[in-house]
């Protein structure tokens, strides 16, 4: 298991059909539409240690807001090498910022009060990688 945290920001949509991301920056523009945390502190180094320990390409990505939880399976991208961004994929696309792919969600696809509580602000989100 590996857990880290982000935020949200007042210009999360989380429209994107097909990818998920948390990042490192501060900001986010409205064109970022599949960003859905902001300010994120995983460690690039941990995170590698975590996919090298892991006994199957299965994962369970847990995010949690105030009373909010979405869970998303998918499968790792063990090519990881990203310090900046982590991109979570519906499609099999693989680069260096795809953490996971074959999602079964997307940003699109998380509930609407869930975002609707991700862009109110600075809201604490924890990530639980398992």
């Amino acid at each position: 298991m590996y857990k880290f945290e982000a935020y949200g920001h007042e210009n999360i949509t989380a429209r994107h059909k097909t990818t998920l991301e948390f990042t490192k920056d501060r900001d986010v523009t409205l064109k970022g539409d599949c960003i859905i945390g902001v300010k994120a502190d995983f460690s690039l180094q941990s995170i590698k240690n975590f996919i090298k320990d892991l006994k199957n390409k299965k994962i369970k990505i847990i995010i949690k807001a105030n009373d909010f939880t979405e869970e998303i399976n998918a499968e790792i991208n063990s090519g990881f090498n990203s310090d900046k961004d982590m991109v979570i994929r519906k499609s099999d696309f693989k680069d260096g910022r795809t953490f996971a792919v074959r999602a079964d969600k997307a940003a699109a696809d998380l509930k609407r009060g869930f975002v609707g509580h991700l862009s109110a602000g600075n809201s604490l989100i924890s990530v639980i990688l398992k």
